[in-house]
């Protein structure tokens, strides 16, 4: 069964407005601070932690990940209460993810400068397929050991998500390639995100967390 170009259209809405609420920002003005003024300039929980500290920072990560968790698990809900059978609403849960990635990055109250996407992106996928979360999550935590750069894990983590989706498809552990097409597109978006990080990769000013 279809479902309707209306519901669609109103998941589409709700989630990038879900995504598009600036936590970064909102706790900056708690601090006093304009945070696109300061550091990066990124709105996203790296840069707020960079300069305010994790008090701060690990709210912010937070907020952006239940976004992400929130805005698919309302295309759930509509999808299995609301208006089809349970087999059938994958396309809602994908135009949800999709949405709240992009109000994160292009938020309306910012004029569309907003975060890059990883928590948002990390919190839409563990609403989607925990399993392949999992393994982004250990990706990232992996290369950030190695690297100490929170941009490149990052990047490898979100690189890794499509990658685990195709094996899981391989060897049938699930059929929805609707899933592989998203997670292709996460990865494109968050690597342009990451443009100016991987600028300054390649000049070798990128800053590095170092260890407390």
């Amino acid at each position: 069964m279809e479902i309707p170009v209306a519901a669609l259209i109103a998941i589409a809405l709700v989630s990038y407005l879900i995504g598009s609420i600036p936590a970064g920002y909102l706790a900056g003005r708690m601090a006093g601070i304009d945070i696109r003024s300061t550091g990066s300039g990124n709105i996203g929980a790296t840069n707020v932690t960079r300069v305010l500290g994790k008090r701060y920072g690990y709210p912010v990560f937070f907020a952006d990940f239940s976004k992400g968790i929130g805005a698919v698990g309302i295309a759930t809900l509509v999808g299995k209460h609301l208006l089809t059978p349970p087999h059938s609403y994958e396309s809602l849960q994908i135009v949800a993810a999709v949405f709240c990635v992009i109000g994160n990055a292009f938020p309306v109250w910012l004029h569309f400068r907003g975060g890059k996407g990883v928590a948002t992106s990390a919190g839409v996928f563990f609403g989607l397929m925990p399993w392949a979360a999992l393994v982004g999550v250990v990706v990232w935590v992996v290369t950030f050991a190695i690297t100490r750069y929170v941009s490149v894990a990052s990047i490898m983590a979100t690189v890794a998500l499509p990658i685990t989706v195709f094996v899981m498809i391989y060897f049938k552990q699930t059929n929805e390639f609707l899933f592989l097409y998203f997670t292709i597109c996460l990865a494109i978006i968050v690597i342009l995100r990451h443009r100016s990080n991987l600028s300054r990769l390649i000049r070798g000013t990128e800053q590095r967390f170092r260890r407390e």
